[in-house]
């Protein structure tokens, strides 16, 4: 009994002796760690991998390079990488002109595994991979959004796959980016997005011609991938918003916005006789009530971005955060929209908001999505998810600022607008309009009204919305 307490003694001072070691000198641990990565480098990776001498094609190697592996990949992942906890990067052999399956990868015990990820971290860096290059800090759900939209146009989903609600789309040919963002490091994604074959020369990496903001978008939604709770930023909660003079706003709306929208919002600037569709009204609008993060992303990210105007250019650049305040600032304290009891003069054959039925002529659909059913079902999780897109989540505008929390057309913009907008508590209004039509029109908005397109939103959540919309009727 003595011996064992003892022993017990023993081993507690020696905890506490290594707690205290790591404390004073936790760099010399980490370095032995890393010595001990390096003797495993050595021992089981370099007969695959290089480490050190200029890039070069895949076809003249074995295996992907890992000279800047450092930066490359963030710690965490790579430690269970090596234990065998995470997929395969490549769906298909790296090597894809000699197999179309993908190899199996070398499986690691844990404290190996770690060793390497140190050793990674501590010596395989690269100079041109600059620290701090993309800050994510600043990195909002429009840039994602906008960065998506670079993705899918500029062709990277023929290479590589993503995953939307659980399904995977794209090809296979190169690195899955499922989970990218909590695989590799941003500063490394934003450098080798900017020129992949300074990395990867004549291996079929692709050169897009995006601007120094795409590239931003792009590597920012990358880096967005898998990581469930990631925070976007929201300028409208920041410190230009808490100091945004009124003063200031009323110089940048002459200066800039009233050569479209008018001296005094009347949309009568000298640029709108040229313009179809004309500018926005602002004197008839009841600014002080639009929900401010959408004022913001229509100013600083452009119309064509919240699926209005293409005609709206996108201010962020000239205006900075800042002047974008300001004027929001101003617009807010200056347009709040006629007297409610006036309401709007409606034009000739339109209805108020709310009444039932509504006479209303917009585009119809193509045929073949005209007659579109609903591939959802009608369950709870879909009509809530529905109800939460309806109420939130909705880019750019959640559908309640218009259509009502009720769904009877009398949100709080609806007494601005001509015409209205739809009253889905109607049913004599709503039988006639098929789940396609609905589709539609949500996804590409409607000419001549207020209805913006809500193309950046995915089908499933578009359905699920639409499912939300008929239980108004029922």
């Amino acid at each position: 009994m003595y011996k064992n307490h003892s022993k017990s003694i023993v081993g507690y001072l020696l905890s506490f002796a290594l707690l205290i070691s790591f404390i004073l000198y936790p760099n010399t641990l980490f370095a032995a760690s890393a010595d001990e990565g390096k003797k495993l480098v050595d021992k089981k990776c370099v007969s695959c991998h290089r480490f050190e001498g200029e890039a070069k094609s895949r076809f003249d190697l074995r295996a992907p390079d890992l000279m800047w592996g450092g930066n490359k990949y963030q710690v965490s992942w790579l430690t269970d990488f090596l234990q065998g906890q995470e997929e395969p990067l490549y769906q298909k052999n790296y090597r894809w002109d000699q197999s179309r399956k993908p190899k199996k990868h070398l499986v690691l015990s844990k404290a190996d595994s770690r060793s390497i990820a140190k050793y990674f971290a501590k010596n395989l860096m690269d100079s041109r991979v600059k620290k701090g290059a993309l800050d994510l800090s600043h990195f909002t759900e429009m840039e994602a959004t906008l960065g998506e939209q670079i993705f899918k146009e500029h062709s990277c989903s023929a290479c590589h796959q993503i995953d939307e609600e659980g399904k995977r789309v794209g090809g296979q040919q190169s690195t899955s980016f499922v989970n990218a963002g909590k695989r590799y490091n941003v500063d490394w994604v934003y450098r080798f997005n900017s020129h992949p074959p300074d990395f990867a020369p004549h291996s079929g990496e692709f050169v897009a011609d995006v601007s120094q903001e795409g590239l931003r978008f792009v590597t920012g939604y990358i880096m967005t991938l898998g990581v469930n709770d990631f925070k976007f930023y929201e300028p409208w909660k920041d410190k230009f918003f808490k100091k945004a003079s009124t003063q200031r706003g009323k110089l940048i709306y002459k200066e800039y916005c009233s050569q479209c929208h008018g001296a005094t919002g009347q949309g009568d600037g000298p640029a709108a006789t040229d313009l179809k569709p004309k500018p926005a009204v602002h004197a008839k609008m009841a600014l002080d009530k639009e929900p401010t993060d959408y004022l913001y992303n229509v100013i600083y990210y452009g119309g064509k971005a919240v699926g209005k105007s293409p005609f709206m250019p996108y201010w962020g650049l000239t205006l900075k955060p800042q002047g974008v305040a300001d004027v929001i600032a101003y617009m807010k304290d200056t347009f709040k929209g006629p007297a409610l009891q006036a309401k709007v003069e409606l034009k000739k054959g339109s209805d108020q908001p709310g009444l039932c039925p509504q006479v209303r002529k917009t585009p119809q659909a193509p045929g073949d999505i005209l007659k579109l059913k609903n591939p959802l079902e009608p369950s709870k999780k879909n009509i809530r998810k529905g109800k939460l897109y309806f109420t939130q989540k909705a880019k750019p505008l959640a559908c309640k600022h218009c259509h009502g929390m009720k769904g009877n057309g009398k949100g709080p913009k609806a007494f601005n607008m001509v015409p209205p907008p739809r009253n889905f508590t109607c049913a004599s209004t709503m039988k006639d309009l098929t789940d396609g039509q609905m589709f539609w029109i949500i996804k590409n908005g409607s000419p001549n009204t207020e209805m913006q397109a809500y193309n950046t939103m995915k089908d499933n959540n578009i359905w699920r919305m639409i499912l939300y919309i008929r239980q108004f009727i029922q």
